[in-house]
């Protein structure tokens, strides 16, 4: 039976996130399969991928042939090199500690990699928050600034029609005591 480690499409329309299976090659993409070894969801920023590594590897070593995401989604975690490494060591090219100290410095190097990205990606968004934040701060400044001129003109018109106003009235009541004076 040839067997195949391949992605099952789940999820709804525009969002999709895929178990990683190993099937035989003849049945359905979404269909039966043999075993659940992981999944991959690129919905995330970076992309959020859980793997069983141990079963991973037994598969890819018993001749599972992985497709092209699924293989650059195995070369990622580690599971192509460490089937490398075992080569090497199955050849003599190498003792089974080297091999894993090999796999262990690539693997702190990967981490300190994705560290890193995760990092940029977090100072990115944190910068891009504080910018809308002071853009908001200075929209609601020049907003104050403007509403108070406003209330500003409003008073002084208020002021000057209660002065002409008053002007009017004492003008009146000056007409009043003229014409009573006249009288």
């Amino acid at each position: 039976m040839a067997t195949k480690i391949r992605l099952q499409r789940h999820g709804r329309k525009g969002y999709a996130f895929y178990p990683i299976v190993v099937a035989d090659s003849r049945a359905p993409r979404d269909g039966r399969f043999i075993e659940r070894i992981g999944s991959y969801n690129p919905n995330t920023n970076p992309a959020t991928i859980s793997l069983d590594f141990d079963r991973a590897l037994y598969w890819v070593e018993t001749g599972a042939q992985p497709t092209d995401t699924v293989r650059s989604i195995l070369s990622k975690e580690g599971v192509m090199l460490m089937k490398h490494l075992r080569g090497g060591v199955k050849k003599g090219a190498f003792t089974e500690e080297e091999a894993k100290r090999r796999f262990d410095a690539w693997m702190a190097d990967r981490t300190k990699a994705v560290d890193a990205t995760k990092a940029k990606l977090a100072s990115e968004a944190a910068s891009a928050a504080k910018a809308r934040f002071d853009a908001e701060v200075e929209k609601n400044r020049a907003k104050g600034e403007e509403v108070a001129k406003k209330k500003a003109e409003l008073l002084a018109a208020e002021e000057a029609a209660a002065k002409a106003a008053l002007e009017a009235e004492s003008a009146a009541a000056d007409a009043e005591v003229a014409e009573a004076a006249a009288e």
